[in-house]
């Protein structure tokens, strides 16, 4: 079992005929025939429709790619301007996840998407985000494929870069992942850190998760306090990026500016520890942490 995506999950690409749209569209298709697994069916680009590309159809809107392909599932490689209209194009279109890979969508786009949403029967993870990835599954996003190998260990990150360093650490340490998902940096989120962690902590083939946050905002403080109250059902090892940064900053690409005392490296990892969460100081010791505390 998966969170998110899986074998039988049905992809389209918004953006499709782009460099970026291409290249990963390119990959997930490779990952897909690699492992038997999800299907990249089709892409969308308005004006485009009824052509095809990478040998797959073109679609001029995703209510035409959902009636024709079945799919369930968007990533979105579309310009800031108007990513935003097409995380809502997904949802009307009736898909159940989108994964929104742009960068710089501005603030106020994401307010409205995020009151559209509301509600809905999509979820969004992203912008601004590396996407998901079920090892020998699915890959949905930008991940190299070859760093996920097959496991139970889940990883939650808001940070690109350290999703892959986690997910390289724990190989090493001789385990596998299950669901990794970047829920991604920017001030406006669909999907939370909390709600990434609550899906893995559900999962009964998730054994222990690795939770991966940044300085600003709330969201590693609110996630670990639900842990605690949940009955800390699972070990979760936490790891805080931007500890070494003056008082006052952000992380480059993080949108969540820090508003406190509570918003610190140190005040999240205190906060982790006193709610049951194993902290490490360095992502180089995630994969030999989670093998201890799983007593491999």
């Amino acid at each position: 079992m998966s969170v998110l995506v899986n074998k039988s999950s049905r992809i389209i690409v918004q953006g499709f005929t782009g460099s970026e749209g291409t290249f990963h569209a390119t990959q997930m298709i490779e990952y897909g025939k690699e492992f038997n697994g999800a299907q990249v069916v089709g892409g969308v680009r308005p004006g485009k429709g009824g052509t095809t590309h990478l040998d797959l159809p073109v679609f001029d809107t995703v209510k035409d790619a959902v009636a024709a392909t079945g799919a369930n599932v968007s990533i979105i490689f579309v310009p800031p301007a108007g990513a935003a209209n097409a995380i809502l194009e997904a949802a009307e279109g009736g898909i159940e996840l989108v994964v929104c890979i742009t960068e710089g969508i501005p603030v106020k786009d994401m307010m409205k998407v995020k009151h559209a949403l509301k509600g809905s029967k999509t979820r969004l993870i992203g912008p601004n985000c590396p996407g998901v990835i079920s090892a020998g599954q699915a890959k949905v996003g930008i991940m190299p494929g070859f760093i996920f190998k097959e496991g139970r260990v889940g990883i939650v990150s808001k940070s690109g870069t350290l999703t892959y360093e986690a997910a390289d650490q724990v190989a090493k340490a001789g385990l596998g992942i299950s669901t990794a998902i970047g829920i991604g940096g920017d001030p406006i989120i669909g999907t939370t850190t909390k709600e990434a962690v609550e899906l893995l902590m559900n999962d009964p083939d998730t054994d222990a998760i690795v939770m991966i946050g940044e300085i600003g905002g709330q969201l590693e403080a609110d996630a670990a306090r639900w842990i605690k109250a949940d009955g800390n059902r699972k070990p979760v090892i936490g790891f805080i990026a931007g500890q070494t940064a003056p008082k006052g900053r952000r992380m480059g690409h993080a949108g969540a500016i820090i508003g406190g005392d509570d918003d610190t490296a140190a005040a999240k990892m205190r906060i982790m520890r006193e709610n049951g969460i194993t902290v490490v100081e360095s992502p180089a010791l995630i994969g030999e942490t989670v093998a201890k505390v799983l007593g491999k």
